[in-house]
């Protein structure tokens, strides 16, 4: 019996020091348009009603996760990717290149553009943003603005000047389990009713041509940045066109949403067990629906965490529905 409890205790310690799993803690983030829908679905422990954001994957300085297992449990994400490349295959980016997040938009977000990495680099000193949203769960008849109709820059000038954005604005109704695709000069809003999970590059610039003259509890008007974001949003819009691949095994189905230069997105249902050989510098998941086990680590509903290259082999076992974001490039 003594023997025994000795090698659970030796396989408990080995478990809190292997760094194959990296489980983070979210930053929350209070907006105008946030609710508390993070907290009813997901309970999250949300600071407020009005909570827009959830930063569940992030090393950016404006919202640094914190690491909530194993040995270095308590030290920021960014501190990791800078003192322990080896975890991540020895990447060469400077920095912590991807960003996850969750979106509750209890009302619309402002209508903006993000700038690509050329012009954020000279303007900002920072990475671009292009991203995807993949919709967890909305209202019925919610909608999402994606595009424009402007076929010039001078058409979409006038149209600004005159606030004129009903005839402006390329305005589709969305769905749960929709998956857009938004590279950097996209005008686009995420409007109100939505849950969404977004994937990004790590970078906080958001240029914002209109916010529908609301106010802040301090009455006042939201900085806007039209001239910026004219100087990079995309004339005329062209819709982005997914094929979407899917793959099936025993236990296991995965739809690959996305795979570009940036990062490849893909949903894996779980139903059993899977298996499979880690080639990857690093997997970025979200645990959408469901539990488990990754490597022998719980993982619950709502909950991110990071597969480093550490892991020779991955083992899923439970019945999970997760998000997973990979590097693109390859």
């Amino acid at each position: 019996m003594k023997e025994l409890k000795f090698i659970n205790l030796m396989l408990i310690s080995r478990r809190e020091l292997m760094n194959d799993i990296i489980i983070l803690n979210p930053v929350f983030k209070e907006t105008i348009w946030g609710g508390e829908r993070l907290k009813t679905q997901y309970n999250f422990d949300i600071p407020s009603c009005h909570t827009g954001e959830n930063w569940c994957i992030s090393a950016h300085h404006n919202g640094d996760c914190e690491i909530a297992n194993g040995a270095f449990k308590g030290k920021k994400l960014s501190w990791l990717y800078e003192n322990h490349r080896e975890l991540f295959g020895n990447m060469t980016a400077p920095e912590f290149p991807i960003l996850v997040k969750w979106i509750d938009a209890n009302d619309d977000l402002s209508v903006q553009v993000h700038p690509d990495d050329q012009y954020a680099k000279e303007h900002e000193d920072s990475l671009g943003k292009s991203e995807c949203w993949y919709v967890v769960d909305c209202d019925k008849e919610t909608k999402m603005v994606m595009g424009h109709h402007a076929k010039t820059k001078d058409e979409l000038v006038q149209a600004i000047e005159k606030d004129d954005y009903d005839s402006l604005l390329n305005v589709i109704h969305i769905a749960p389990g929709d998956f857009y695709w938004i590279p950097s000069g996209t005008l686009h809003a995420i409007c109100a009713g939505s849950l969404i999970y977004e994937v990004q590059q790590s970078s906080d610039i958001t240029y914002r041509v209109y916010d529908y003259h609301r106010k802040d509890a301090n009455g006042n008007l939201r900085e806007l940045h039209v001239q910026k974001s004219l100087d990079v949003v995309d004339v005329p819009y062209l819709p982005q066109q997914l094929n979407y691949q899917c793959t099936q095994q025993e236990d296991m189905q995965k739809v690959n949403y996305l795979d570009n230069h940036i990062f490849k997105v893909s949903k894996v249902n779980v139903d059993g067990k899977y298996q499979i050989e880690n080639h990857e510098p690093m997997r970025l998941m979200t645990v959408l629906e469901g539990e488990g086990f990754c490597n022998q680590e719980k993982i619950t509903k709502g909950m991110s965490f990071i597969i480093t290259s550490e892991a020779q082999k991955i083992v899923f076992e439970g019945h999970l529905v997760m998000i997973e974001t990979l590097l693109g490039g390859k």
